[in-house]
């Protein structure tokens, strides 16, 4: 996970407007309108990492209510979308989605075969397989 971390921040993008670090309360707050818990390595994870820039792939945020990376609209549009309703969204990739179950395994969602195509076992091993090869 350190070495993900570091990796992350090391490769974080400068930008004019960056992002910010989400707070706990902000982490609450997007649970209660998702009505789902976000399972516990997502939730350090996006308070570890919820302020990155990288690549092509754009993790779900919690901070800003108005980004396209809102995690209460990423997870409506998914939802919507036809992606099983106890699965949470990392981040959307065309037609399919990165998911997190309640226990930690990271899927590839595909909204064309309505199932998942690849698994993760921890958001960190995706981050370094997917995200930091973007």
């Amino acid at each position: 996970m350190e070495d993900v971390l570091q990796k992350l921040r090391e490769s974080n993008a400068r930008v004019v407007v960056p992002l910010e670090l989400p707070t706990e309360d902000q982490l609450v707050e997007v649970e209660e309108e998702i009505l789902i818990s976000i399972p516990f390595e997502m939730r350090e994870f996006m308070l570890k990492t919820g302020d990155v820039i990288y690549g092509s792939v754009e993790p779900v945020t919690a901070a800003d209510p108005q980004s396209h990376t809102y995690l209460p609209e990423v997870a409506a549009n998914a939802w919507a979308d036809g992606v099983p309703r106890e699965y949470v969204p990392i981040c959307v990739d065309g037609d399919q989605y990165y998911v997190i179950t309640q226990e930690g395994e990271v899927l590839l969602w595909s909204i064309e075969e309505d199932a998942a195509t690849e698994e993760w076992s921890s958001i960190w091993h995706w981050a370094r397989d997917v995200w930091l090869e973007s």
